[in-house]
């Protein structure tokens, strides 16, 4: 794919938003924010315009895309929603939930790596709400970075990773969560199964649709991720979200150990007392240990570790709470060899 010049970002404006959506239905790509993570978007019925997503990423395309929409009412569109979807939708809509679902003839196979199922959410982020609505089309829209590299969670995280390969950034400040949607798999809503932990967590959809929501089989997922075998949905290869710096995970830090300078050490919660010389490598997601704002500082902390010069990365696991399955299986999929 040929370099462009440099990607421009805009700020949302009115003026911009109704450029970047006529820029969308003419097939053109658009970086923009959610609460979750940036995302690279494209027309959804367009298959030239989601191949572009593709190429931009240098994804495979076994790796499926989230088809996004402005409100729940538009789900019939490009999915065939069932009882327990629409349960969910109702509760969680607009917010973090991607729901898998039989697909309609609209979604071109590009989008869904050829499976008859789609991956659908209806987004809370308030620029990216207009936005879709503006274009008047649903968007499809992976994390807008180079396929398998830390998410980003910033305009200038995105011009960092994509600038030269993409034209249009929408700055919508810092992502609210900072890590991927939670998936859940509805195409049997008997069998509901979370593909992907975030912040909506398992109990919460099992709250609602009230029956057990089964964990995703790690043996069934792909570990090559140059294979050709399609996924369900997004975010399931073994390796994913990694630095190029390695990433050792423990499941508890002490500071004993933060004197080795080309280490870096990321702790959860900023260790108690003194930190011992020196302190250049010793890093914390949250000062509090709060899991909310761990999250939403995971990826930007590790980009800011994997230009930092180190020669590893040691991070600690976060301890239970309503993120940590989130928080941990990001950790252990950009740790994965």
């Amino acid at each position: 794919m040929p370099k462009l010049p440099r990607a421009r970002v805009y700020r949302g404006t009115t003026r911009n938003l109704a450029q970047l959506a006529a820029r969308l239905r003419t097939g053109e790509l658009v970086a923009v924010p959610t609460e979750t993570v940036y995302g690279l978007a494209a027309n959804a019925l367009d298959a030239s315009a989601c191949r572009r997503i593709f190429s931009a990423k240098g994804r495979p395309a076994s790796d499926p895309l989230i088809v996004h929409l402005a409100a729940a009412t538009e789900l019939s569109q490009v999915a065939i929603p069932n009882a327990s979807a629409l349960r969910l939708a109702k509760k969680f809509w607009p917010g973090p939930l991607t729901i898998v679902l039989p697909k309609t003839a609209s979604i071109p196979d590009v989008v869904s790596a050829g499976l008859p199922s789609v991956a659908v959410r209806v987004p809370a982020h308030p620029l990216f709400r207009r936005l879709l609505k503006l274009a008047g089309i649903p968007l499809a829209a992976p994390s807008a970075n180079p396929f398998g590299y830390i998410s980003p969670t910033t305009a200038a995280h995105v011009r960092d990773g994509l600038g030269r390969k993409i034209s249009h950034i929408l700055d919508g400040g810092a992502s609210a969560i900072g890590l991927e949607s939670t998936i859940i798999d509805l195409r049997d809503p008997r069998k509901p199964r979370l593909l992907r932990p975030g912040a909506i967590t398992c109990s919460q959809l099992e709250k609602v649709l009230g029956v057990t929501v089964r964990p995703f089989s790690r043996r069934n997922e792909i570990s090559d991720t140059k294979q050709s075998v399609a996924q369900i949905a997004p975010g399931l290869l073994i390796r994913h979200y990694s630095p190029r710096t390695p990433l050792h995970l423990h499941e508890k830090l002490q500071l004993p150990f933060v004197a080795r300078a080309k280490e870096a050490w990321l702790f959860v919660r900023k260790p108690a007392g003194d930190i011992p010389i020196p302190t250049k490598n010793v890093f914390w997601l949250d000062a509090r240990g709060d899991l909310r704002g761990a999250a939403r500082r995971l990826f930007a902390v590790l980009r800011k570790l994997d230009a930092g010069g180190f020669k590893k990365i040691h991070a600690e696991l976060a301890p239970a709470g309503d993120l940590a399955d989130a928080i941990n299986d990001r950790l252990r999929r950009a740790a994965a060899k």
